[in-house]
Formats: structure tokens, sequence, C-alpha cells
């Protein structure tokens, strides 16, 4: 893939961990869809406690997140890290996924997606579309995951979860449209002002009963981590 993706060949720095095995796949296989988690947020309103790293179930909440999207289907992951990235390296388990640093963290979350995407251009398998979820929404298990990455249709897919008609996380991004997507991710916005330029092409896929799509912001959300 080709696609150039603006503002992050000095940021991008990808370490697999542990290494994988070069990996193959049929060539019947269905659309690779990876998964492509953003986990930089630093936990401003949480006292500046990383959010990959806030316990759920026992373990940095980061594993959960990755796990609910192999277990949706995704069998490539990429996190970007920001925050205390050494720490989340050192502390979380995460074979077999791709951590790439975004140094650019406190930007907001468009940075982070931007370098997310360049990440998964260099992916060794032709990946066709990225499936993006945020760290901070455990209430968004395996089973939203698994439907929006269904809506996949061709390379110019957009899908996103809805809940209650409203728009929200995972959203689906097929390769052809990253570089718009990357060129437009400033601030804290992601790719939130290209979808509602592109509203009309997006495939809302309902999510509402099998999901909750909460934040951990703040010290009153803690009460939804177990």
């Amino acid at each position: 893939m080709n696609h150039e993706t603006p503002g992050t060949e000095e940021t991008l720095a990808a370490h697999p961990a542990p290494a994988r095995p070069a990996p193959t796949r049929p060539a019947a296989a269905e659309p690779l869809v990876a998964g492509l988690l953003l986990a930089a947020g630093g936990g401003r309103r949480l006292g500046g406690r990383p959010k990959a790293l806030l316990s759920h179930r026992g373990r940095p909440l980061v594993e959960h997140a990755v796990r609910v999207l192999r277990e949706g289907g995704c069998e490539v992951v990429h996190v970007v890290l920001g925050a205390a990235a050494e720490r989340v390296r050192a502390e979380a388990r995460l074979p077999g996924c791709v951590l790439v640093d975004n140094p650019e963290w406190a930007e907001g979350m468009g940075s982070s997606l931007r370098v997310g995407l360049a990440s998964l251009e260099a992916e060794v398998l032709p990946v066709e579309a990225a499936l993006v979820s945020l760290v901070d929404q455990p209430g968004i298990g395996a089973a939203a995951v698994d439907r929006v990455r269904a809506a996949y249709r061709g390379p110019r897919t957009l899908a996103a979860a809805s809940y209650e008609g409203r728009r929200g996380h995972p959203v689906l991004f097929g390769v052809d449209r990253w570089a718009g997507i990357a060129a437009g991710a400033v601030g804290d916005q992601g790719a939130r002002d290209y979808l509602k330029e592109h509203r009309d092409a997006i495939t809302l896929v309902d999510c509402s009963d099998v999901a909750e799509p909460y934040d951990i912001d703040t010290e009153a959300d803690l009460v939804h981590l177990e």
C-alpha cells in the first residue's frame, strides 16, 4: 500500500512485541480488517493516570481492549501508545501486537490516529481496513467489534457502531479512506470532521443491544471498571 499519511514521518516508531512469525494467509481468506487501538491518553481528568494502565479485572485496561479486538475477529492488532509508553510495554502483556509510540500524544487523538494508520500501512499483511477502537471504552465488547467488522464492503467502506441512533465506536475505515482521514486528523478531533463531511457514505451498525459506549474520563467513571 502506498498511501501517504501527512505528519507521521518523524513521529512513527513501531516496535512489534514480541516479534511475530512471518504470517501467511490463504488466497481465499476474507478481507483483512486490522484492529487499531488508540491507547495514548494521559488521563488528565484522572489525576494523570494513563488510561492504558487503569486496572480492569486485575490487569491493565489495554489488555482487555486488545482481547476484545481479537475476540471480535481482528487477527492483526496495532496499539498506539503515548503517556507512560515504557511502563505500558513493561507492565502489560500484549503478545503479537504491534506497539507504536506517538511522541505527540498530548496534542490529542488526531495525532494518534495518524500514527496508527501509518503503522498499518507498514504492516506485512495486506490490510484492507482499519477498525478503530478506544482503550477507555470497556463497555464495548467483542460482539460490537464483530458487527462493525462485518460491515466491510470494499476499500472505500466507512462504517461505525451506533447507539440509540448516535454514531460511536468502533469505526471502520477502508484503506482508500486513510489518506483523507489522516489529513484531517488534528487536535482531539480524530476523524470527526471527515466523518461529518462523508456522513452519507457511513454505514451505521446498531450495537445498542450488545454494548455500552461510556468513556472512562473522570474519577466518577471508574465505577465502570471491575
